[in-house]
């Protein structure tokens, strides 16, 4: 197994998912098929984030945290996977479309081969920034987990140096310029002040600038490594999530848009991707190297303001699919479990848990980025380049 330190306990680990909210299945195993053949274009995928993308990374960490299990993965890997949905996420999707098999979390490889197609370094509950700033920010860093991405870059050089020594090459040219590289973080920072009762205004609008210019950052190690083609998602609508609205319900009627979910929180998912556009456009880089932001926002509006079009069911789009009840069948941060209220077709839902998407959702996701309209340029068309 690939190295790893933690300072916390499975106990402040589960703490962390309770306060940030990002929980979902961790029984051991995933589904690593062969690619049926040859990749289009990309020989290897690297992804780095939280539990959006994690496809195994916690579980190796904590794996008999009883709370965390079925019914996760039910969909298509009939058993938890690791993924924190009923099936594949968003860069499973991605892999399956390039012709390459999962990209093997981090923490479960041991050699080079190991990682011949890539690697996943994502976290569940991970940040942008690192743990010492919220430290310094006065935050409970028990919630918070040492795996920030500039952590997750280091697992990346890691394995990068394994792959060198494998292929008995002297620089990174070939490793890199054939690799994606899927770059999704910044939402679990906000969320760690979100729900220790910070102030909006004063302390969580402003990390905006900071969680930007960390991810920022990170872009620019990777195009200084070689990276050619990064995909940099944007957050998503916040406030249309179901857990985030049974948390935040209002008795005010202004407090929610005309697709029923909250505004200021979607105003605030909103602040943020301006400025990570922004970001993006002034990053230097030569005529060699894409950048593309993958709208994550409108690609979700759109399933929610027309779920029947897009194959979901009406009441479908603000309800979780696994749950306990309520009006959004998301009472509680680990409502989903073996005895939750579960839809008969998860397939008909957009959010399967309260916070994560289920494979449905991460399918439209992943066809809105790899071929349009949700990513410019889109994924498949660097491939034809």
């Amino acid at each position: 197994m690939a190295s790893s330190s933690s300072s916390l306990s499975p106990a402040a680990f589960l703490l962390l998912l309770l306060l940030v909210l990002r929980y979902g299945d961790v029984s051991a195993g995933h589904n690593n098929p062969a690619p049926s053949s040859s990749s289009l274009c990309y020989t290897r995928l690297f992804s780095f984030g939280d539990s959006v993308t994690d496809t195994g990374n916690f579980v190796s960490l904590f794996p008999n945290i009883s709370v965390l299990g079925p019914p996760y993965g039910e969909t298509f890997f009939g058993r938890p996977s690791g993924r924190f949905s009923d099936g594949r996420l968003i860069v499973d999707f991605i892999a399956e479309a390039l012709r390459l098999p999962f990209s093997t979390p981090y923490l479960t490889g041991e050699t080079a081969d190991d990682f011949r197609h890539g690697a996943n370094f994502a976290m569940a509950g991970a940040t942008a920034l690192n743990q010492s700033f919220f430290k310094d920010m006065g935050i409970d860093v028990r919630s918070i987990p040492p795996y920030s991405l500039d952590v997750q870059l280091g697992w990346f050089r890691h394995v990068l140096q394994l792959l060198l020594e494998s292929t008995k090459q002297e620089d990174n040219k070939d490793i890199m310029s054939c690799s994606l590289f899927l770059l999704g973080i910044g939402v679990n920072d906000y969320n760690n002040f979100l729900f220790q009762n910070r102030s909006f205004t004063a302390e969580i609008k402003p990390l905006v600038p900071k969680v930007v210019e960390k991810i920022g950052n990170a872009i620019k190690v990777l195009i200084g490594l070689g990276a050619k083609t990064i995909v940099v998602p944007g957050n998503i609508p916040m406030g249309c999530r179901p857990r985030y609205l049974a948390m935040f319900q209002s008795n005010n009627s202004r407090d929610y848009d005309a697709d029923g979910c909250i505004r200021w929180l979607n105003d605030f998912a909103k602040f943020h991707n301006r400025a990570l556009k922004r970001m993006l456009y002034k990053i230097p880089h030569d005529p060699t190297v894409t950048i593309i932001y993958g709208d994550y926002y409108h690609a979700v509006q759109e399933i929610i303001r027309n779920p029947i079009q897009h194959g979901f069911a009406k009441d479908g789009a603000l309800t979780a699919c696994c749950g306990d009840g309520g009006p959004y069948n998301s009472g509680s941060a680990f409502s989903c479990n073996a005895t939750a209220v579960i839809c008969p077709d998860p397939s008909n839902h957009v959010i399967w848990d309260g916070i994560h998407f289920t494979e449905a959702a991460n399918k439209f996701l992943a066809s809105g980025v790899l071929d349009g309209p949700y990513a410019t340029p889109s994924i498949l068309s660097t491939c034809r380049r």
